[in-house]
């Protein structure tokens, strides 16, 4: 799922015309200029294959067959410690990219005074695979300082990925095109200066595809991750496994208070935040601003999921026979998690937020702990990140942590 613009799918009414006429022709139902029995017709009328953007007509059967076994209240472990090393457990195998505890080695580069912080980049090893250049911002004064790790969203954009969330100080070319996408989703801020302003140190760095691990294309991201599947490995795997080490880099820091560590994002951001959470035990509490949902809601016509690509990078095989995503989330509970809804947002229907948002609840009171998630539906804005959205954000962070 992305913010950004992407390529409409084929049209349903000539792609279900040609699988129609092919179907006819395999089926002989009208072959040879024979007129078709009634029987052939009625068959022939079912057969269409591919509808609704890329779906098989039989989706609905599919989705009917996804139960979430696994699922809190729902599994037969229902004690609630056993219950979250069996799910995360259940996700990690899932992942198809091994745990690693390659020593991250890093190396820092020259640092840059800001207004009440200090700008440095950092590189280090998240895999044994390469090595990753991430920006790091530390507040003035003394530590340790709580801190954030800040995933950035997808947006089809990948020529700046770190550098939509931490202004660049070295780079004009990109400053440019962060500056307008700040100016799009995150009215003109960029987050990670002002959670450093505030007192936090702050890590971003680039998911595989952007900034300095890309730029990929739109139309390479399917190819990118059918080739990961082919090497035995997983796109999104990957990303969550790195996720996982950054976060456990972040708190590891001499200036960090590793007890005060959270996870924020926007967008497939967001569900970084939440993933992370789910699978470090480094990450006190994570917020995540538009990307929460249940699969079934989402899978639905038209939506922005069904296009496949930008998809890849949130898509573990398999895992929805066990988890929904928000099952996968609470696995975080019952630390304190925040979830932002824009009404507006049209890549999340509103019975898919409704949905998560109950089971997530659900999960949190069983735990006595409702008072720790916070979840709101802005009525007024859609796809984005606004300065009242990180304000409130921002004024949560310094409750929790």
């Amino acid at each position: 799922m992305s913010s950004g613009t992407e390529r409409s799918p084929l049209g349903r009414r000539s792609f279900v015309t040609g699988a129609g006429a092919g179907a006819a022709a395999l089926l002989g139902v009208a072959g040879a200029g024979a007129a078709a029995s009634p029987a052939h017709a009625a068959h022939a009328a079912h057969v269409t294959g591919i509808v609704d953007g890329n779906l098989p007509d039989f989706h609905p059967l599919l989705k009917d067959e996804l139960r979430f076994p696994l699922a809190y209240g729902t599994s037969p472990v229902r004690d609630f410690r056993a219950w979250r090393r069996t799910a995360r457990s259940k996700v990690e195998e899932h992942l198809c990219v091994d745990r690693d505890r390659t020593p991250y080695e890093p190396e820092y580069g020259a640092q840059s005074a800001a207004d009440g912080y200090t700008r440095e980049s950092v590189t280090l090893s998240l895999t044994r695979y390469e090595r990753v250049r991430g920006s790091l911002l530390t507040p003035h004064g003394t530590g340790p300082f709580p801190a954030v790790l800040l995933l950035h969203d997808h947006g089809a954009k990948f020529d700046i990925g770190k550098e939509k969330l931490v202004r660049p100080w070295d780079d004009d070319t990109r400053l440019a095109s962060a500056q307008a996408w700040a100016d799009r989703y995150f009215g003109g801020r960029f987050v990670g200066d002002e959670l450093a302003r505030r007192g936090y140190v702050v890590l971003a760095l680039d998911a595989l595809g952007w900034g300095d691990r890309g730029p990929t294309t739109y139309e390479q991201q399917q190819a990118l991750a059918s080739n990961f599947f082919n090497l035995g490995s997983s796109l999104a795997g990957l990303m969550a496994r790195e996720d996982v080490r950054a976060a456990g880099f972040l708190a590891g820091l001499d200036r960090v208070d590793r007890r005060r560590v959270a996870a924020v994002g926007f967008s497939m951001g967001a569900f970084r935040a939440w993933q992370t959470a789910a699978l470090s035990d480094d990450i006190a509490a994570a917020a995540s601003v538009c990307w929460m949902t249940g699969l079934k809601e989402v899978m639905v016509p038209g939506n922005n999921i069904l296009r496949g690509q930008s998809s890849y990078y949130m898509l573990h095989p398999g895992l929805a026979r066990h988890l929904d995503f928000p099952d996968v989330a609470s696995i975080a509970a019952p630390r304190p998690m925040l979830f932002f809804h824009g009404a507006q947002d049209s890549l999340f229907p509103a019975e898919g937020v409704r949905v998560a948002y109950e089971k997530l609840r659900a999960v949190w009171r069983a735990r006595h702990a409702g008072e720790q998630l916070h979840t709101k539906v802005w009525p007024e804005l859609g796809h984005v990140f606004t300065a009242p959205q990180q304000d409130e954000v921002f004024t949560w962070l310094d409750a929790v942590l």
